[in-house]
């Protein structure tokens, strides 16, 4: 059976080594991806050579830390595969982050900051994941590392890791996952509608920048966050004293999103069928203007944000108690069954980022460079599309049936604005 995988993963890596014109290149590229995806607890290089006889430590380490060639091609070859495997109109780009925890400070972009692995704040690298993700199959497309600002802030240290100049501008979340929206667009890749969870979607520029460009969203909000009811008008208002105003203002106040939907209709919306049975939960679902538009100091409510664009504000009463909310800019005839079902699907790329860690490693590289880091999570990326692909052909699945569960239609999403 070991032979079978090896073989296939030969063959199947034929597309990536053609880009990789150097022939020590194109044998320690395999190498490292068997050795992803082989047999032993640790992923990191040393344990690796070790169980590769015909291949040194040195030679490993030299590949994926000091060598000169470029990850673009490989990229390139990895999304266009994923395309192929899963993309399409109903499929789904989903946009999170993942922590990989560090000891000591050397390493590139390791520092104090919120571990979602641990639910705590840990010394951790941060990477901003992007998947391709049909039905209940996901394949990784990006994994590009956050520095937090104690890393842009010291040139000397960003030097020592080898940080490109192109990156050591600070950069929020946000902001690194559109320019890898932007650069998966370019490269043709095809989905639907992009998902994101509230570390995203709390973001007004981040949603604004992904209707600009046209796309669908669905993303998670903290409760807090303002909206305004859908009908909202804006209207001159009456000056007492002093000069005529000469700028609208809304005619109601702002809400938050948990005070918005107290009086809604909740109403229990099962999303699809899981191992155990049919997933369910209680939602309400209403439309409403989002408060992300220019800030404006409205009488006594002082300064507020003015009415935006128009979206689903979607709230979800978990089995266990806890409320989650939600804006969509899906269509307004998007059934709230759709709705319910784009932001459930986000769950997969969980999936994914469990399965990068625990069976190829993700998280075992101990190099310290900009450089190594990178191209380790895309040999991982690469060795994960691989797999998926094996996993398909080994059940049957056709490309038809990844799509055959409930989804909502983000085709045809044109965003609405004021």
């Amino acid at each position: 059976m070991e032979e079978d995988w090896r073989r296939d993963l030969e063959q199947w890596l034929e597309p990536y080594l053609q880009a990789l014109a150097n022939k020590t290149r194109r044998r320690m590229c395999p190498a490292y991806i068997a050795g992803l995806i082989g047999p032993g607890d640790r992923k990191s290089i040393q344990p690796m050579a070790a169980r590769i006889d015909a291949l040194s430590y040195d030679r490993l380490h030299h590949f994926v830390g000091a060598g000169i060639w470029d990850s673009a091609p490989l990229e390139a070859t990895l999304w266009r595969q994923a395309d192929e495997l899963v993309g399409g109109d109903k499929a789904w780009l989903i946009i999170d982050d993942t922590a990989l925890p560090k000891k000591g400070k050397a390493s590139v972009g390791v520092a104090p900051q919120y571990a979602t692995v641990l639910g705590k704040n840990a010394n951790c690298q941060t990477l901003v994941s992007v998947t391709l993700a049909s039905g209940e199959v996901p394949v990784m497309l990006g994994l590009r590392l956050f520095l937090p600002e104690s890393w842009t802030s010291d040139t000397a240290r960003m030097a020592k890791a080898a940080v490109p100049e192109a990156f050591r501008a600070y950069r929020t979340k946000p902001d690194i996952a559109i320019e890898e929206i932007d650069r998966i667009i370019a490269a043709g890749v095809r989905f639907g509608c992009v998902l994101a969870d509230a570390g995203y979607g709390l973001s007004a520029p981040f949603r604004q920048a992904l209707s600009a460009r046209g796309l669908c969203w669905a993303v998670g909000i903290p409760r807090h966050q303002k909206v305004y009811p859908s009908d909202v008008q804006l209207i001159f208002p009456v000056a007492g004293r002093g000069r005529p105003r000469v700028r609208h203002v809304p005619d109601v106040k702002s809400l938050a999103a948990h005070t918005m939907l107290e009086e809604a209709k909740w109403r229990k919306i099962s999303w699809r069928r899981g191992t155990k049975g049919r997933l369910s939960a209680r939602f309400a679902v209403m439309r409403v203007r989002i408060a992300d538009g220019a800030p404006q100091r409205i009488g006594a409510a002082g300064a507020q944000h003015m009415p935006g664009e128009e979206a689903w504000l979607v709230g979800e009463h978990r089995s266990s108690g806890e409320r989650k909310y939600y804006l969509s800019n899906l269509p307004a005839d998007t059934p709230a069954k759709d709705v319910a079902g784009a932001i459930k699907a986000r769950w997969v790329c969980e999936q994914a980022h469990q399965q990068l860690k625990e069976e190829l490693g993700l998280d075992h590289f101990e190099g310290r460079s900009w450089t190594g880091l990178h191209r380790h999570a895309l040999m991982t990326m690469i060795a994960y599309a691989f797999l998926q692909t094996r996993r398909l052909a080994q059940t049957g699945r056709k490309k038809k049936s990844l799509r055959s569960a409930p989804s909502a239609e983000p085709t045809g999403c044109t965003p609405s604005y004021p």
